[in-house]
């Protein structure tokens, strides 16, 4: 990727060695200074850091915030856009979904966090829209990688740290030290309080929560019809009502709803009259279809799944989910253990198997669950998903896990068409 800066000595900059020539710069960052070499070798037009070229991209005209944590980084961002634009600010977002501008889909999904010239570049058109907030998702590889080099946060909030990606960070611990890396400084920032693996510079940290006191407290909340709260922020007490279901999204809402207030200065009960226009994100708790009742959601960890099938627990379910292939291996026994726990019957199908043998993969959930009584296997998932539908009766969700709205399964490096929800429609004629 080239992009193109006016009025500069060199034309274009890019942080790809092979694209560069004499009027191309090269932005040398943490990721790429192994190809400095090359640069020079393909005649680049001169090295520059990613710092000094901040300005030019308008860094310093937008209120960044960022956003870390194993679950919720996507509902909690997406919940602050909402937010925002609906308060009449002009704002983007960029995340697993993509990059949105102003209530518009400017690109596609994308890695969670893009390379750091690649958000330079969005927020740079977040500028040109004359955006006023840009909201990122940070994963916890874009930390260690240092794809947030050279941006000023105005805001950092955590959701939560529980198991992920074990297969790049090793152990739980350095997972977490790698995310509490992030909140060290004495930039402002909003931390979940009842989440007891935080660790972070308490010079500007704000706090929210339900457990335990904090700066944004949920008093008291109903998970009837959805979701309703009171929130208390110092004397202020102030209830709002919103779309979302199950008790994980109240720390959504909180996160966002606090974020927000930190952000505009604008009164509580200005923002709580917003929080229910929030329609919440496609694929997370998405209900398919009413009758029979089906729920898609992106849960692919262990407190992510638990989380979901608890918001459900009322119900009997049928739970339909796989793992991923080329990833945390830790995870996999741990998420058949929570399934089994908490569902009528289990599912064990594929997920996005890429390069390993699915039934391997299946093999590894299953050595987490003692009783198989109730679950069934079935390597086809578009098939899983069909027996699901076939055995539900009465009050059965069929919950299917882990893809949400991605719209494709991978197998080795190919990506082929499949939608969960869409294989819902197909088999059900709606």
């Amino acid at each position: 990727m080239k992009i193109e800066l006016p009025n500069q000595a060199y034309k274009y900059v890019t942080e790809n060695s092979a694209k560069c020539d004499a009027q191309t710069a090269f932005v040398l960052t943490n990721q790429n200074s192994k190809y400095l070499q090359n640069a020079k070798d393909n005649q680049a037009h001169s090295i520059i850091k990613i710092e000094e070229i901040a300005e030019l991209f308008g860094v310093d005209k937008i209120k960044i915030v960022g956003i870390t944590g194993t679950n919720g980084k996507t509902t909690t961002a997406s919940a602050i856009y909402s937010f925002l634009l609906d308060l009449g600010y002009k704002v983007a977002m960029q995340g697993t979904r993509g990059l949105f501008m102003n209530d518009e889909v400017i690109e596609g999904k994308t890695l969670t966090t893009p390379s750091v010239l690649n958000t330079y570049k969005h927020i740079y058109q977040a500028v040109q829209a004359g955006c006023e907030f840009f909201i990122m998702e940070v994963s916890s590889h874009a930390i260690v990688q240092k794809r947030v080099e050279g941006l000023t946060f105005e805001l950092k909030i955590l959701t939560n740290i529980t198991q992920d990606h074990l297969d790049y960070h090793k152990t739980l611990e350095e997972y977490a030290r790698v995310k509490n890396s992030f909140f060290s400084d004495n930039g402002k920032k909003l931390m979940n309080k009842d989440e007891p693996k935080s660790i972070f510079n308490f010079k500007n940290a704000y706090t929210y929560g339900i457990e335990n006191p904090a700066t944004y407290r949920l008093m008291a909340y109903s998970l009837n019809d959805a979701s309703s709260g009171i929130i208390q922020h110092f004397q202020e007490i102030v209830p709002f009502t919103a779309s979302l279901h199950g008790f994980f999204n109240l720390y959504n809402l909180m996160a966002a709803i606090g974020a927000t207030h930190l952000l505009t200065g604008k009164r509580l009960e200005e923002i709580a009259d917003v929080v229910d226009n929030f329609a919440g994100v496609s694929g997370r708790m998405e209900q398919v279809c009413v009758l029979p009742n089906v729920i898609v959601d992106f849960a692919h960890t262990p407190d992510g799944m638990q989380q979901v099938l608890n918001a459900l627990k009322e119900k009997a379910l049928l739970v339909v989910f796989g793992a991923g292939g080329d990833r945390d291996v830790s995870k996999r026994p741990l998420m058949g253990r929570v399934a089994a726990s908490l569902a009528k019957r289990v599912y064990v199908t594929s997920d996005n198997p890429r390069h390993e043998d699915p039934q391997a993969i299946v093999e590894d959930i299953l050595s987490g669950i003692e009783d198989k009584t109730n679950v069934i296997v079935e390597l086809n998932r578009r098939k899983a998903i069909e027996m699901a539908l076939d055995a539900q009766e009465g009050e059965d969700v069929v919950v299917i896990l882990g893809k949400g709205d991605e719209a494709y399964q991978i197998i080795y490096d190919e990506k082929f068409p499949f939608d969960d929800r869409e294989v819902v429609r197909e088999l059900l004629n709606i």
